[in-house]
């Protein structure tokens, strides 16, 4: 089914919040990630899923993390394309290839997202249970696999985007 007749405003404003307090409570356990993630602050990183429609903004602040449906202000990297192309960058053998060569559209600066993707993905979250106690088994556990494999990437994607870095720099030097 279309998620985005699954989850109203007042839903998505809720299963923000479920997720928002997850992944705080996960960062309180991880000293190393709360302090990385205190680099960030000033940054935010828009995620615009054009089908179903849903925006999420994720905004870093003193090593917690907020995540927000509407934000008037700029943006550091904003990440477009449907829920397909999302879970394509989250399941490919090579997400940093895949992110470059694939149909998400990436604006601003790539290094911050990047270095976001790292810190949650060495979390050890737990997705589905606030996602479901909140939206219902269907669209909770929906939103959660979309969730878990778009945060699986980053702990590959500083290796390989490295990698794919130094190819083309080869390759042009050639």
């Amino acid at each position: 089914p279309d998620m985005s007749q699954l989850i109203s405003p007042t839903l998505h404003t809720a299963a923000l919040a479920a997720l928002e307090g997850a992944i705080n409570r996960a960062l309180q356990l991880a000293t190393q990630a709360k302090s990385e993630l205190k680099e960030l602050d000033g940054c935010v990183f828009a995620f615009e899923c054009t089908s179903p429609e849903i925006e999420v903004f994720v905004q870093p602040l003193q090593g917690e993390l907020r995540l927000i449906g509407v934000h008037d202000g700029a943006v550091t990297t904003r990440v477009r394309g449907s829920a397909s192309d999302f879970t394509a960058l989250a399941t490919a053998a090579d997400p940093a290839s895949s992110l470059i060569n694939g149909a998400l559209e990436l604006e601003g600066e790539s290094a911050p997202l990047i270095e976001l993707q790292h810190i949650i993905g060495r979390l050890d979250l737990d997705w589905e249970a606030p996602l479901v106690n909140t939206l219902g088994d269907v669209a909770g556990h929906q939103l959660a696999q979309l969730l878990r494999a778009g945060f699986s990437w980053g702990q590959q994607a500083g290796t390989n985007l490295g990698r794919q870095l130094d190819e083309f720099i080869h390759e042009e030097a050639r």
